[in-house]
């Protein structure tokens, strides 16, 4: 229910399909990304800036990214919001809320 999310550069990814947004500073997370690398499910949408955090997808495939972790989640926290505003606009919840008058 989030939509498509701006990961920087014009790059977006379907944020229902994104498990976890972190930052690429731990070793096991290095260790992950190589892993990803070799198995052919890393996506490198830098643009050869610095990696400023991983998104992991629901299919594996790690993304790489050039824009913080905080701001990404400020993305996925605005499209929700943007969304739940839309879901509530339909005409199905509009009866619904006109029947419980």
């Amino acid at each position: 229910m989030y939509g498509l999310i701006n990961i920087g550069f014009g790059n977006v990814v379907i944020g229902d399909r994104v498990i976890v947004i972190v930052n690429p500073e731990s070793a096991p997370l290095k260790r992950l990304k190589d892993g990803a690398k070799d198995d052919g499910k890393l996506i490198d949408a830098t643009y050869g800036r610095r990696t400023r955090s991983i998104l992991i997808t629901d299919s594996n495939h790690v993304i790489l990214s050039a824009i913080q972790p905080e701001t990404i989640s400020e993305r996925f926290q605005s499209s929700f919001q943007e969304m739940k505003e839309v879901m509530e606009q339909t005409p199905e919840n509009k009866a619904k809320s006109k029947a419980k008058s």
